[in-house]
């Protein structure tokens, strides 16, 4: 599956710091539970990645 197919998997995301210390991203969908630990660098460089794509998708909307 690439990235512009669409899909009918309906999905839950939570987004929340761990007692670690790390940034984990839950992914729950049909049964399948993926939690996904990174670091604060790690994180702050994925939400960068979407403001990106976010203003990407805005311009092209506009």
């Amino acid at each position: 599956m690439g990235i512009n197919k669409e899909s009918n998997v309906e999905a839950n995301l939570q987004i929340g710091p761990t007692d670690q210390g790390m940034i984990r991203l839950y992914i729950e969908a049909q049964g399948i539970e993926i939690p996904m630990d990174f670091d604060p660098d790690e994180a702050r460089e994925i939400a960068d990645e979407i403001l990106a794509a976010v203003a990407a998708a805005e311009a092209r909307n506009s």
